[in-house]
């Protein structure tokens, strides 16, 4: 259900929306903009998201992504979305040096990089409606653009994963015209991290791991291969990814951050 919220005198109007979709919560809140045009791209990115939970979910037994697992269809055969997916899965590999991975058990999974994709492409789609803010939540991993009123830029909590309801940081996008949140750890979901090099549960002192980067597929995916890494490897690559700083929890409790972090914050 859509919800439209008139802000404070000065500040755009918000449409807000809450889907169920690809197994989480997507929530889309969305500042300023043409009317119309701001609603009628809302539900194209809804109905975009519920094509991509039919065609990627390892779910669904007929999906594509289920079928080119099993040897049933070919890349070709698939929509072209499959293709793009699977390109990106493979440069996050290669840039991570085999530490993020669209495959397991042997077979085709681009379980760890499609949520980030289709949420950044929603966002992306309402916000070339010429929406002043956008910000789309799927599951708690966020991409944003713009600002949602005048002087006041998006912020995100980061929850502390060793304190329930607790938040371990604050980021802010100010001065960023696009910026991602994505957090990868075990606290919400236990144990589904694989280290694509054992094939089993990534066991390593992390606990969680949040990217701050500018597009939410490479957030999503660089969370997910750093702490596959533990905190010692995985803070040193994420420092040399350009554009990129992160925030490290270890199970001690010890918090690990990349040089610029704190240039976000606040």
């Amino acid at each position: 259900m859509s919800e439209e919220v008139t802000g404070p005198a000065g500040a755009p109007p918000a449409l807000r929306h809450a889907e169920e979709v690809m197994g989480t919560v997507v929530s889309f809140d969305v500042r300023g903009g043409e009317p119309e045009a701001v609603r009628t791209a809302l539900e194209e990115a809804i109905a975009g998201l519920h094509r991509v939970d039919e065609v990627f979910s390892t779910y669904r037994e007929n999906s594509q992504i289920s079928r080119l697992a099993r040897g049933e269809t070919t890349v070709e055969e698939c929509d072209p979305e499959v293709a793009e997916v699977l390109a990106l899965g493979a440069e996050a590999e290669r840039l991570s040096d085999g530490w993020f991975s669209t495959r397991y058990e042997g077979r085709t999974d681009p379980t760890g990089i499609v949520k980030g994709w289709a949420v950044e492409r929603a966002a992306r789609l309402l916000s070339a409606t010429g929406a002043s803010g956008v910000s789309v939540n799927g599951g708690g991993d966020v991409q944003l653009h713009g600002v949602p009123g005048p002087h006041r830029p998006w912020r995100v909590g980061v929850s502390d994963p060793l304190r329930p309801g607790g938040l371990a940081a604050v980021v802010s996008a100010a001065h960023a015209d696009e910026l991602a949140v994505a957090t990868s750890g075990t606290a919400e979901r236990g144990a589904h991290i694989v280290d694509p090099r054992t094939g089993r549960s990534a066991v390593t002192d992390l606990v969680a791991v949040t990217v701050v980067a500018p597009r939410l597929t490479w957030a999503d995916c660089w969370a997910t291969a750093a702490f596959a890494m533990g905190s010692r490897e995985g803070l040193a690559w994420l420092e040399s990814l350009p554009d990129v700083e992160a925030l490290l929890i270890t199970a001690g409790d010890e918090v690990r951050c990349t040089g610029g972090l704190a240039s976000r914050l606040g």
